[in-house]
């Protein structure tokens, strides 16, 4: 087996460390040529992972568009992202939140150790799968914010994508992601790719966010968060790359260029998309085509459409 593969991970072999002199092939090129999502080989009506989701994004990057997330709490919202995607004919996400996915289960659960967000996100997952097709439009299912202290949920989550996979040979969500933004970044990154070197055997995509979003979601307030902290560093991404790559290619990375959570004044929000652009060309030598990140916009609603057209074109998906 190649020394990089999930099975030779498992059988003790090193996994090779990044290697900035090795140039590699752009994976959006063969993309471009396609007019449709459904040209995608594979692809589906319902929930997607694996190599279809992940392709799915390749297809966005090289096409210039981006698939929308939304954090749903009930069976209703649900259905009015999957009602609203169709009558566009898109693809969309369908997102759980720890506070979300506890609701979804129920108020009068217990969630100590978070049983109820596990149970929530579970049902969640398995409600879109379920109704999903019938909306003819293909669906991601993910799970947002995660911060340190909420990783028995996270755990809980994997649990049931391993029981998934075990019975479908495919896992139960499309992605999660990680926020362990509040810590320092190289506990934040070595985290990340721990957790995704058991999520890559599955195909599930990570997504890690390095700075912080601003602002108040889920009961996490971040308002008062320092400036700077608002702002991820080109060196940031650089260390994710470094050390997800050689894991897995299947990551995405929500880096800070002043997003923030939530409504806001007019004035109080500084996005600065052109930062997005910064990384890609200060990565994109070094492994040898344009772009190479997928990034994650947080922060969306509010913003202004020129922010997002350029956030876009600089390689959100």
């Amino acid at each position: 087996k190649p020394s990089g593969s999930p099975q030779a991970r498992d059988a003790g072999i090193p996994v090779p460390s990044f290697s900035p002199a090795v140039a590699m092939v752009d994976p959006c090129a063969e993309f471009a040529s396609m007019k449709t999502y459904w040209d995608i080989p594979g692809m589906k009506a319902g929930v997607i992972t694996g190599d279809i989701a992940w392709n799915l994004l390749k297809f966005a990057k090289a096409k210039g568009f981006a698939i929308p997330a939304f954090n749903c709490t009930t069976s209703s919202s649900c259905n009015a992202v999957l009602e609203g995607a169709a009558k566009l004919g898109m693809p969309a996400y369908i997102q759980f939140s720890e506070g979300g996915s506890a609701f979804f289960c129920g108020k009068g659960v217990a969630n100590d150790k978070k049983q109820a967000s596990i149970l929530g996100a579970v049902a969640g997952a398995h409600f879109v799968r379920n109704v999903a097709p019938a909306y003819g439009i293909p669906v991601l299912v993910h799970s947002d914010h995660c911060a340190k202290k909420l990783l028995p949920w996270f755990d809980g989550m994997l649990e049931a994508d391993t029981e998934y996979f075990k019975q479908h040979g495919e896992p139960l969500f499309s992605s999660h992601m990680l926020d362990l933004s509040e810590e320092p970044h190289d506990e934040n990154v070595s985290i990340c790719a721990e957790y995704l070197k058991k999520m890559a055997p599955m195909k599930i995509i990570l997504e890690i966010e390095i700075g912080i979003t601003g602002g108040v979601e889920d009961g996490v307030d971040n308002s008062g968060v320092a400036k700077d902290k608002l702002y991820s560093t080109p060196e940031d991404t650089e260390l994710v790359w470094k050390t997800l790559s050689p894991i897995s290619s299947m990551f995405t990375v929500a880096a800070a260029f002043g997003n923030v959570h939530g409504v806001y004044k007019p004035g109080n929000v500084k996005l600065q998309p052109e930062l997005l652009d910064s990384f890609q060309k200060h990565m994109g030598p070094k492994v040898g085509y344009d772009k190479p990140f997928f990034f994650v916009f947080h922060g969306g609603s509010g913003s202004e459409k020129s922010d997002i057209e350029k956030a876009v074109s600089y390689g959100v998906v």
